[in-house]
């Protein structure tokens, strides 16, 4: 079904194709992405992993963002910033759009699983005994989604954000060395029934590897499994926001279920 999908969608647009097309299914990624081991409070071990659509919904993005310009050029709309160029709804171009986005909505969430059955298969082999014991919280964090908000039907995107509707399960991380939280959306109506998906940079990847130093990494990440040289210098915790304030200003959004820590992390 992936496949019918992207084909349609390049298709009709040859140049939001990616090189690589349906060759990344099963693959970390760079930057932030992740595959974790953590521990709850009870000491129960969990995998947390974070990827999406790699270069695929990346490309697809650049390419619609382009159209959009051109069509606001071809009617003579004038934008203050051209940034802001859009698709009507209803128009081929929106069309085409929604239809792409969210096909890439369904290849993150297919490459997520594929992960997951690979890193539980890993662990089976070296814990025989090993089973699984909770339901998987697979939770998208840069989509458009089809929601009633106020009395109206739109069209929300969430960037850098979760769902967090009354009773959804989400997914909280914190960053190499900080904790993550596993919790449950309080459907908070101000947010869109949304909260962060994460602790969120506090500063660029160029400022941070500027600013710290691998003793400052190595200190940081004491006690965890994971990358300890310069190439993760820009995904150190310093780099991010402090994840307890974070939690803390987003308490009327989510409840707490599980608190974790990582002993082991692999980056991309």
């Amino acid at each position: 079904g992936l496949k019918a999908g992207y084909d349609d969608v390049v298709a009709r647009h040859p140049k939001a194709g990616h090189p690589r097309g349906l060759g990344h299914l099963g693959t970390l990624g760079t930057g932030n992405h992740f595959i974790e081991l953590c521990l709850d409070e009870a000491g129960d071990v969990w995998v947390m992993l974070h990827s999406g659509s790699r270069g695929v919904g990346n490309r697809f993005g650049t390419y619609f963002i382009e159209r959009a310009k051109y069509e606001m050029r071809r009617w003579y709309i004038n934008l203050p910033d051209e940034d802001l160029a859009y698709f009507a709804e209803g128009s081929e171009g929106f069309i085409d759009y929604v239809r792409a986005v969210s096909w890439a909505q369904k290849y993150a969430l297919a490459n997520r699983e594929v992960m997951m059955d690979q890193v539980l298969a890993v662990l089976k082999r070296t814990f025989p005994d090993l089973v699984t014991t909770q339901h998987a919280v697979n939770c998208h964090h840069n989509y458009v989604s089809r929601e009633k908000h106020f009395g109206k039907d739109v069209y929300l995107t969430r960037k850098g954000a979760v769902s967090a509707k009354d009773g959804e399960l989400g997914i909280i991380p914190g960053s190499m060395g900080a904790r993550s939280f596993i919790v449950r959306g309080r459907g908070n109506p101000d947010s869109f029934c949304t909260c962060s998906h994460g602790a969120g940079r506090a500063m660029s990847r160029n400022e941070a590897k500027r600013r710290f130093t691998m003793a400052d990494h190595i200190a940081a990440t004491a006690g965890v499994e994971c990358r300890k040289d310069e190439g993760v210098i820009d995904e150190t915790p310093m780099a991010y926001k402090d994840i307890d304030a974070v939690m803390a200003a987003q308490s009327d959004l989510v409840d707490i279920v599980h608190t974790l820590r990582q002993v082991v992390c692999v980056k991309g």
